[in-house]
């Protein structure tokens, strides 16, 4: 049997809002926008510059939601960005909201790294590959 990965799913309080940040943030294109669905909450599927598609949706009816997390845990933990100059992405990004939590840092291999707390404390990893 093959795989393939088909999407990440983030859920948020004002999916709007927080679907408008990863368009000016990282490109992303609104394909849909389902407000509301039969299940009850606002459910906007993106998808990135190179294909990956990400769901944005609030709370169903009678669904309990916990607290996000963007401190380093187990379980899904962060996703990566890629980005040519991380400096000046992480002050871009600190524009438009988002802390950084953690770098940069470079790594022995040239690879730096930061990881940022996006809306609904979402854990991201932005990175700058080497040269």
């Amino acid at each position: 049997m093959s795989y393939s990965f088909n999407h990440v799913h983030l859920k948020s309080s004002d999916p709007g809002k927080t679907a408008d940040w990863y368009v000016e943030a990282f490109g992303f294109e609104i394909v849909n926008d389902e407000n509301p669905r039969p299940q009850g909450d606002r459910f906007i599927r993106c998808r990135t510059k190179d294909g990956v598609a990400i769901n944005i949706s609030g709370a169903r009816t009678g669904e309990l939601m916990g607290e996000g997390d963007a401190t380093a845990h187990w379980g899904l933990e962060h996703f990566g960005i890629e980005v040519d100059d991380i400096e000046a992405e992480l002050k871009r990004l600190e524009e438009l909201g988002a802390e950084v939590l953690e770098g940069p840092t470079r790594t022995a291999t040239g690879l730096s790294i930061a990881f940022i707390q996006a809306p609904d404390d979402v854990r991201i990893e932005v990175m700058q590959l080497p040269h």
